[in-house]
């Protein structure tokens, strides 16, 4: 596991050590790997810092080879083409955890991984790289060394205990707080999502089973509904805070940006069905199964809680949520 230690890393980690796999974690020694993890200290965006990995195991007998390798890296793609060139020889599969941003979201909604891809990208890209062409990158790396042993997750939107983008961890702490909560648009609007443990179960029962090319791996449309995940926050924390549905019009008139500080939500257009309205049926053909949001958020809660109320937060993220002013004019003039 590169990584491993966070989010959807963490939550792959914790799958495989739960099916009594072995499981090798490298990573950079910021946060502890889940219990029962060995573990590999390493950069990979430092000169030389794969050395740890190289040498892994290195003996008379050669050294350390896995059966799966699995990649969550985000970042500039050469970081993915350097490791899987490494560990090519030694490893039966790669699994890369890309993103359905790899789309070109000009193309009409509905389609699956036959979508036309953002134009761009490049194994070899260094330094600051969109996500959108850093991930198709990673995606391409990763196939130039493994070929048809590389496996591709295209995920949506991941929510889930471990967050550390603050989509679901900020909801669930507004509605904590109680009192009239601003819920954008509609109740009804079809939400397309996957919970990180999901997606974890799922990347290791394809890669078990020798699949491999790219699968768009996300809820059906419509597997929740706005109203369904804030209705589940309330309950969840017990605040009774009182939703106050408010129209995407005034809310888009009032400045405030969709996605950024009101997560998960966006307003009715392009890009709604464009992360909403992905076709999904080759990842549930292959097996896919996403649990209810109540659970999903029920859990993400629990955590919340273990840690003080707090959620983690990736230093290369803005942190999202509704600025509490602002917020209050918009109920005001709703009133």
């Amino acid at each position: 596991m590169l990584g491993g230690t966070e989010f959807v890393g963490r939550a792959v980690t914790e799958a495989a050590l739960a099916r009594g796999w072995e499981v090798t974690v490298f990573h950079r020694g910021r946060h502890a790997p889940p219990a029962g993890a060995a573990e590999i200290l390493g950069d990979r965006t430092a000169e030389d810092g794969l050395a740890a990995l190289a040498g892994a195991g290195e003996g008379p007998g050669g050294g350390y080879t896995w059966d799966l390798v699995v990649d969550t890296w985000s970042g500039a793609p050469s970081a993915v083409r350097d490791a899987a060139r490494l560990l090519a020889d030694r490893a039966a599969r790669y699994a890369y955890v890309s993103s359905r941003s790899v789309y070109d979201h000009s193309a009409p909604a509905g389609l699956g991984e036959e979508g036309p891809l953002v134009a761009g990208a490049s194994p070899d890209a260094g330094g600051d790289v969109s996500y959108p062409l850093a991930k198709l990158g990673g995606e391409l790396a990763a196939l130039d060394a493994f070929g048809d042993r590389a496996l591709f997750a295209r995920a949506g939107l991941i929510l889930g205990p471990w967050e550390n983008i603050g989509r679901l961890p900020w909801w669930l702490g507004r509605i904590a707080r109680g009192g009239p909560v601003l819920a954008p648009g509609a109740p009804d609007v079809a939400l397309q999502y996957i919970d990180a443990r999901d997606l974890a179960n799922w990347l290791l029962d394809a890669a078990d089973s020798g699949l491999h090319g790219p699968y768009d791996l996300v809820s059906r449309a419509g597997h929740a509904t706005m109203g369904q995940l804030l209705d589940a926050c309330v309950r969840a924390t017990g605040s009774g805070a009182e939703l106050r549905w408010t129209p995407a019009e005034r809310i888009l008139a009032a400045g405030v940006e969709p996605w950024t500080e009101l997560p998960v939500w966006l307003a009715p257009g392009e890009l709604y069905e464009a992360i909403h309205g992905g076709d999904v049926s080759r990842a549930y053909a292959a097996g896919l199964r996403c649990r209810p949001v109540e659970e999903t958020v029920a859990d993400t809660w629990k955590w919340l809680e273990e840690l003080g109320g707090v959620a983690p937060q990736r230093p290369d993220r803005p942190a999202v949520g509704l600025d509490p002013e602002k917020e209050a004019e918009l109920l005001a003039e709703g009133a």
